[in-house]
Formats: structure tokens, sequence, C-alpha cells
């Protein structure tokens, strides 16, 4: 009876123990810029919807936990801390501005949890060469070099300003882009600060029509980047018009607001054409309203972490890295995979937004 009693106590035990090891919910984290963001949110929810409604991942199901970023500095980290030591999260995804992206990732490395980050471009968050980073967007880098290479080569124009503000991201795609201009050889851009002419847009469309300059570039928050939309209509000037992908945020514009770039503003992009569509139908019927590309590149991320910990089979952290650094996964943003410095591979195809997004195929 004494062995009969131990056998089975330690059987129980053992159960219990793969119990632990093996949970019935898969935890993945959500980190927003802050509470108003529903575009990411969405997104990332419709694909672990689709995911569950199909059995869920190696037979678990996925929960998602949404925490906000705003409030005092260093938010970000803390909140971050708290998804990977007290909810106990196999990956983080993020879709917030550059300086918390920073913030996740120093959490991430120091825990060894991957994180993807599907909005901020920012090239220096794979610098430090960490293998728990991903980017799930084209960096500033790639997206300079497809306006150079559209500007300069294509356009054969050589003559560009630029427009930036004093936030992070601005000063970081810009710096990026007069980076990779110095090393293809071509000529230093006019460059413009929002802050000098937000009294009086008159005179900036003045010194850009002096400036003698074939192209625009805008490096300036969505917001402020409406505005000069509006300034160039208004003016009647001719020249082309190229911004970044963070311009395009439907969590700070309206549809009708992000639409007023159309035929007009240029972005780099690798939209998949047909995936994109049945992802804006889907994301239509369950929530009512047209998916921009906050919610299109955070729900690309949400199934590449998916993919990854379906195919690793485990919870175990460097087997999830390992499939994430393999992945290839043909999302709506197009083919995702990435390098061995976690930067998503790929070149970028300059774009006419239509609709409030970049339309595939034009330019």
């Amino acid at each position: 009876m004494s062995f009969k009693f131990t056998f089975l106590f330690l059987l129980s035990s053992l159960i219990l123990s793969l119990s632990a090891q093996q949970p019935d919910t898969v935890k993945i984290g959500l980190l927003i810029q802050d509470k108003a963001c529903l575009a990411a949110r969405q997104g990332a929810e419709l694909a672990v919807r689709r995911a569950n409604e199909n059995g869920g991942v190696n037979g678990h199901a996925l929960q998602l936990l949404v925490r906000s970023m705003e409030g005092p500095w260093r938010t970000g980290s803390k909140q971050a801390v708290h998804l990977i030591f007290e909810e106990n999260v196999w990956a983080l995804l993020g879709s917030h501005d550059g300086r918390n992206a920073h913030l996740v990732e120093q959490a991430a490395t120091k825990s060894t949890v991957v994180f993807i980050s599907t909005w901020s471009s920012d090239p220096t968050l794979s610098q430090a060469f960490v293998p728990w980073f991903y980017n799930g967007v084209p960096t500033d880098n790639q997206q300079a070099d497809a306006w150079i290479d559209e500007i300069y080569h294509k356009r054969k124009m050589n003559r560009v300003a630029t427009i930036s503000d004093l936030t992070y991201d601005s000063n970081m795609a810009l710096k990026s882009y007069l980076q990779r201009l110095r090393q293809a050889g071509k000529n230093e851009p006019v460059q413009f600060l929002w802050k000098d002419y937000s009294t009086n847009l008159n005179a900036l469309a003045d010194q850009i029509n002096k400036s003698g300059t074939h192209a625009i570039i805008l490096f300036c928050s969505p917001s402020i980047s409406l505005k000069l939309i509006r300034l160039l209509r208004q003016q009647n000037m001719k020249q082309p018009v190229f911004g970044s992908i963070s311009i395009l945020n439907e969590d700070i514009l309206s549809l009708q607001e992000l639409h007023e770039f159309d035929n007009m503003l240029l972005v780099p992009s690798l939209l998949s054409a047909s995936k994109s569509q049945i992802f804006r139908q889907a994301y239509q019927k369950t929530y009512g309203t047209s998916p921009g590309m906050v919610a299109a590149y955070a729900f690309d991320g949400m199934n590449v972490l998916i993919e990854a910990i379906r195919i690793s089979g485990s919870q175990d952290r460097e087997s999830i890295q390992q499939s994430l650094s393999k992945i290839r996964y043909e999302g709506v943003t197009g083919l995702v995979q990435f390098d061995a410095r976690g930067n998503r591979v790929g070149t970028c195809g300059t774009m006419t937004v239509k609709n409030g997004i970049p339309e595939v195929g034009s330019r």
C-alpha cells in the first residue's frame, strides 16, 4: 500500500508539474501608445480571434493582454515588466513610438522574451544586436532608400525639400534620410523646421517655391503632415510629396482626414494585394470600419508571433525566438521575414495613397 501510495503521489506530482509547464492559455502582451489607440488592439484581436476559431495554438487558447504606455516617462517599461513577470506572457507585441519601443526592448532583452515592434521604424532599435527584438515595419533606413530610388533615380530629380518637427520619431527619420543620402552621393536637401513656420504657413510655401525644389518629403507627425498637405493643395503646388508610413495613423487621424492624402502623398510600402483585401473585409465586418496601416501591421505582427509559437511547440523562449528568426510569413503588409539583426527583410516600393492607405501597384 505504501509503494502504491507513493507511486500515485509521484504520478500526480508529475501531472501537475507538466500542467504548470504547459498552461492551457497562451498569453501574448500588446503594448499600445495610449488607451485611445484602438487600431492596433483591434488588428491584434482579430488575429487572435481567428486563431482561436481554428483551434488555438497546438491545442491551447490564445489570450491577448493589452496595456497602455501613457503616463510618466518609463511607464512603458513598467508595463512590459508587469506583463513578463506577473502575467507570464509568452511574447510581446508593440505599437507605439520609438522612445517607448526602446524601453520595451530593454525589458524584453533582460527577460529573454521575444518582442515585435509593429509601428516604430527607428533603425537604432536593432543596433544592440539582441536576438529578442524584431521590427515588423520597414525601418527609416529602408524608407529613405525607397525615396532616394524613386526621386533621384526613377524621376531624375536632384533638389529636395524636407519638413520636420521636433518629435523623436521625426528627428530619427530625418537623420536616417540624411545619412543614406550622403552614402548615395546625392545633394543635401533644403531643410525646413515646422516650428519656424507654424504660425505663418504661407511663408513656408513661399520659401519652398523660392528654393526651387522638385520634391518634398514630410518628416512630421500625422496632424502636422495633414496641415502641410492642405497648404500644398491650397497653394496649388505641383511638387510630388513623400512621407513615412507613420503619417497614416488611423488612431490620430479620422478616415476622412486620411483620405485627404489621397492622390498626393507617396509612402514606402510592402502591401500584398490579395491578403490585404481579405483582411480589410474581415476587419470591416468585425468592427464596422475600415482598417488602416496601424491595424494591418498589428494584425501581421500578431499572426507572425502565433505562427512562431505554433512552430516552436512549447513555451520555451529560446525555441520561440529561433522559430521567429526563421519565419517566412505572407501577410497583409507583404512577406514578413527578418535578417540577423531582427529587421524586416524586403525592398519597399513607393506607393500613392488611395482611400487612406497605400494602393498596391501605384506610383
